[in-house]
């Protein structure tokens, strides 16, 4: 009975974390250039001097599904789709460098250009920072050219270009806020195959139906684990019961 009760309630505990990954995919399926986190279940020995036969309930990430989101027309100039299987760098707050595909950029009072949850874009030198400027354009290979402010458009030149790269995906892990980092805590060298779509945010990847289907499926599941828990509960009563009258 205690094999029963442990698998029952290792499963209904895993069942919830499974629950919490793609509850958190389906919150984010209006995010920008979102990739859905995965979820798996397997069975796993417990080790131990006489515990062998037990078996317990694990669920794990085991990846990304780093699939391609639609993309989505702006027309704004600070919008950008990484076309191809890259990346935009980032810096981080801790010092390392993140990668993310969500374009959505803006600058911000010190002229530096960040992602829209603020995280400074990084350049061939590093964090990119513009001068004061009338009109922005980005080219497809991440180059930012602008008419400084004041000036004509005969004055367009070249100030930066976004550190784009490729990094193999196996080398990849998303942190709690979703920005992608190399397994070693390296740094991606930058790549001239990757470019950029100006004017286009990719959405989400994540399967909306799929996510919802997924969570009432580990609903239904959650409460067979609980029925099982009841079950051991009523076979150690009945146990305990005869031994009484024993």
């Amino acid at each position: 009975m205690d094999r029963l009760l442990y698998v029952a309630s290792t499963g209904a505990s895993h069942i919830e974390r499974s629950q919490a990954v793609h509850a958190n995919n389906l919150a984010n399926v209006g995010t920008d250039g979102f990739q859905a986190d995965m979820a798996q279940a397997r069975a796993m020995q417990v080790f131990g001097e006489g515990m062998p036969s037990r078996v317990y309930a694990l669920t794990e990430n085991p990846a990304t599904d780093q699939s391609r989101g639609a993309l989505l027309s702006t027309s704004r100039s600070l919008d950008v789709a990484v076309s191809g299987n890259g990346y935009l760098a980032v810096a981080m707050p801790d010092g390392s460098e993140g990668y993310t595909r969500a374009g959505k950029l803006q600058v911000d009072a010190l002229g530096q250009l960040t992602t829209n949850k603020g995280l400074p874009v990084l350049g061939d030198g590093g964090p990119i920072a513009l001068p004061p400027y009338s009109s922005l354009d980005i080219g497809s290979d991440g180059s930012i050219s602008i008419v400084p402010a004041g000036q004509g458009p005969e004055t367009l030149a070249q100030v930066e270009r976004i550190k784009l790269v490729a990094p193999d995906p196996t080398e990849l892990v998303k942190a709690e806020d979703g920005v992608l980092r190399r397994r070693d805590g390296g740094v991606e060298p930058a790549s001239a195959e990757i470019g950029v779509v100006s004017g286009m945010l990719e959405q989400s990847n994540v399967n909306a139906v799929h996510e919802m289907t997924e969570i009432i499926s580990l609903a239904r599941q959650f409460e067979i684990e609980v029925k099982l828990m009841k079950t051991a509960e009523q076979l150690d009563e009945a146990a305990a019961a005869l031994v009484q009258i024993g």
